[in-house]
């Protein structure tokens, strides 16, 4: 047989649309069926030989038999390709199977329990801070039993504090943690908990289900569909923006419940000032900078305390007893403490007294439903859940006020808050564990990782549903992919709540699971060791962010202690140490600024940058103290903005603050140099910039004395040739 004429009829039988729809009918997608064929033209290609009956079909097609047909003779290189193809993805035999176990499109039908008993679905809609949560948490604690499922640790810790000074005995369950109401643990008949943890076969009377408008999170999205569709309780009161009224509604259409709609407005006036900031001299006691990255934080909690200002500072990695004391810090008014240094981290979970929101930037980096990194304006939601923060009922302050720091953002905040927030269209799935066992079963051989790709491309959703995000998941499951675990052990490790950016806790991950495959007990020893604990207060932000990644790692050998307790037996003790470990953190962010001036004098004397491979929000900063302070803090964030994602999309706003920073390097400067442009996007830091300098020094003064020994053989050789002639 020719090659090249066996190559160019595969080629048409590949191109044929009759053959691409019979393998899509056979299971074989655009990419499986790309993949499938690829392998199957390589297996003739580079085979000495195949089988008899295919080297018929060959011949007959390269030699023409049947030329008025030619075409059709093509199409009998189907079942020899569809053959080939199940020998490489054996899924293709049990296809139907398969596509019954991720059918996704009747969730209701997977909680009988919920669906055996008539619940009545009660909405409380309205802004932050109108009360709605008061009025559902006062029927949670009038109820005979109940069920308070929260976003946070902190707010499930509140309703659970709540409840027991109420002389309403309530347990707390999250994920790391079970505190029991009763001496003796027996259950309470009220529980507090993170919505993940919520129990969908236990009866209550009343259930309350908090901020419902994350039902649509990409990642987090199937804890609220779950607990919306499973819970047992004759009550559910759900609480959260309007904007989840529709879904909702239709949500409870198709397991056959009606919803009653109760809205709240604001209990304080809420205004958004006509002035901007614009320098950090012009801040008042009651006001919180809010940034949308940690060097921010960082650098506007200095600038702050180098006016002589105290400040509280609060984020997400921060461990949530510091953020308690640090927000308590802050409400104390004997406390000289009165400005807030914050990330979005404020908008849920802690009360605090607030008189004006001051967002520092309007751009924030966010993971989209496809889990790729973008930089956008934060949405209207974002502005109003932060904003909303200001002027709490019952707070010394009677009313709140939201501006910017910086004037060019004030119009675009006004435009952000005056639309209307987007309706929620649509809540999140995830697949069960029984779901992937079942997968497993047809498919032996798959790896974790891979058996979840395949379920998710089989899926089916109808348009009230959305497979949630699973980058983190498939992230860990490739991790740990080489330690021999059975499937539901592997399945509860790569469902472990961690930041797969900490690769502190991400190889503490995998010392885990290996030590735990050996069946070897994970000891409080053990722990000490690989985490070197005691350890020392910071002495510097590195230090800090360490100590942090430390707490987290205590946090994730506790959410494990309560699945596999044999073999993650101390949990009491790393209880005690995490709570020790709380306390020299917050030592840590009380002095954030002295750490802060320690990080940069060890970074480079004399300069005034934070850079750290922890913080990859914001790669790199540069001095810019020849700027006024308003342009600096300004071009600092800039910078920050600017180096996150190279290539991606970037909005209005952000092209404004990088045009905003080159003219001030232009002030600075005198002209925009390429080492300013290499330090604008991030490719080259001050630390590379100065040992290049050293180095062209270095050439320079070599190269000088070569240049006039060069010049002095030249005019030599010239005289030389004027004497010859």
């Amino acid at each position: 047989l020719s090659a090249g004429e066996v190559l160019k009829n595969l080629n048409k039988f590949y191109k044929r649309k009759e053959i691409q729809r019979l393998g899509a009918e056979n299971g074989l997608d655009a990419r499986l069926f790309h993949q499938a064929f690829i392998s199957f033209r390589k297996y003739i290609m580079e085979s000495s030989s195949v089988s008899a009956d295919l080297h018929i079909i060959l011949n007959d097609i390269c030699c023409g038999a049947g030329k008025v047909c030619l075409l059709g003779h093509v199409d009998d290189l189907f079942p020899f390709f569809l053959r080939h193809a199940k020998q490489i993805f054996p899924m293709l035999d049990c296809m139907d199977d398969l596509r019954k176990i991720s059918d996704l499109r009747l969730p209701p039908n997977w909680y009988p329990d919920a669906r055996a008993i008539q619940r009545k679905i009660i909405f409380h809609a309205g802004p932050t801070n109108s009360g709605k949560t008061y009025h559902a948490i006062q029927r949670f604690l009038s109820a005979k039993s109940g069920i308070y499922c929260g976003p946070l640790k902190l707010l499930a810790h509140e309703i659970f504090q709540k409840s027991n000074d109420a002389n309403v005995p309530c347990d707390l369950v999250t994920g790391e943690e079970r505190v029991y109401a009763n001496e003796d643990a027996r259950q309470a008949p009220h529980i507090a908990c993170t919505i993940e943890m919520c129990s969908t076969n236990t009866p209550y009377e009343v259930a309350v289900i908090d901020e419902i408008q994350m039902i649509r999170d990409p990642a987090r999205g199937w804890a609220w569909t779950r607990a919306l569709l499973g819970l047992c309780a004759e009550e559910i009161h759900v609480c959260g923006e309007p904007a989840a009224i529709d879904l909702v509604t239709e949500l409870m259409y198709t397991t056959g419940e009606e919803v009653e709609v109760r809205n709240y407005k604001r209990l304080t006036p809420l205004t958004v000032l006509d002035y901007a900031l614009e320098s950090l001299d012009n801040l008042r006691p009651g006001d919180c900078v809010v940034c949308f990255s940690k060097n921010d934080i960082y650098s506007v909690s200095r600038q702050i305390e180098a006016r002589g200002l105290e400040c509280a500072v609060i984020y997400g990695s921060l461990p949530p007893g510091t953020k308690l004391e640090q927000a308590k810090k802050f409400n104390d008014p004997d406390d000289p403490c009165k400005i807030l240094v914050a990330t979005d981290a404020i908008g849920m979970g802690l009360n605090l007294c607030i008189k004006r929101i001051i967002f520092n930037s309007i751009v924030k980096p966010t993971i989209n439903e496809k889990g790729e990194k973008e930089i956008d304006s934060i949405t209207t939601s974002q502005a109003l859940q932060i904003a909303g923060r200001a002027g709490r009922y019952g707070s010394s302050f009677k009313q709140g006020e939201v501006t910017t720091m910086h004037h060019d953002d004030l119009m675009q905040l006004k435009d952000i808050l005056s639309e209307p927030v987007r309706p929620v269209k649509a809540a999140g799935l995830h697949p069960t564990p029984e779901q992937i066992e079942m997968f497993a079963y047809h498919l032996p051989d798959a790896t974790l990782s891979n058996l979840i790709d395949i379920f998710v491309s089989l899926s089916q959703v109808d348009g009230l549903y959305f497979v949630c995000n699973i980058d983190d998941f498939k992230f860990l499951a490739d991790m740990i992919q080489h330690i021999p675990l059975n499937l539901r052990s592997r399945y509860v490790f790569c469902t472990a709540p961690l930041n797969r950016k900490e690769p502190f806790v991400c190889t503490t991950l995998l010392k885990f699971a290996r030590q735990f495959s050996r069946n070897e007990p994970l000891t409080f020893d053990w722990l000490c060791r690989h985490t070197k604990w005691p350890l020392a207060a910071p002495k510097n932000i590195k230090e800090l962010v360490h100590l942090e990644a430390v707490h987290d790692v205590f946090d994730l050998y506790l959410w494990l202690s309560y699945r596999f307790m044999d073999m993650f037996p101390d949990a009491v003790l790393v209880r005690d140490i995490q709570k020790k470990l709380d306390d020299i953190i917050q030592v840590g962010v009380c002095n954030i600024t002295k750490l802060i001036r320690a990080s940069q004098s060890a970074a480079a004397p004399g300069t005034a940058e934070i850079m750290s491979e922890d913080f990859p929000l914001s790669r790199t900063k540069r001095d810019t103290r020849a700027v006024s302070d308003h342009h600096g803090t300004r071009s600092r964030e800039a910078l920050s903005i600017a180096v996150e994602v190279p290539g991606e999309r970037r909005t209005k706003n952000l092209k404004a603050y990088r045009s905003a920073t080159r003219q001030e390097d232009l002030k600075s400067h005198g002209h925009g140099s390429l080492a300013n442009r290499l330090l604008r996007e991030g490719l080259l830091t001050q630390e590379m910039l100065r040992q290049l300098e050293s180095e062209w020094q270095d050439q320079h003064r070599n190269g000088r004395y070569g240049l006039r020994s060069k010049r002095n053989d030249q005019n030599s050789s010239k005289e030389t040739g004027k004497k010859k002639k």
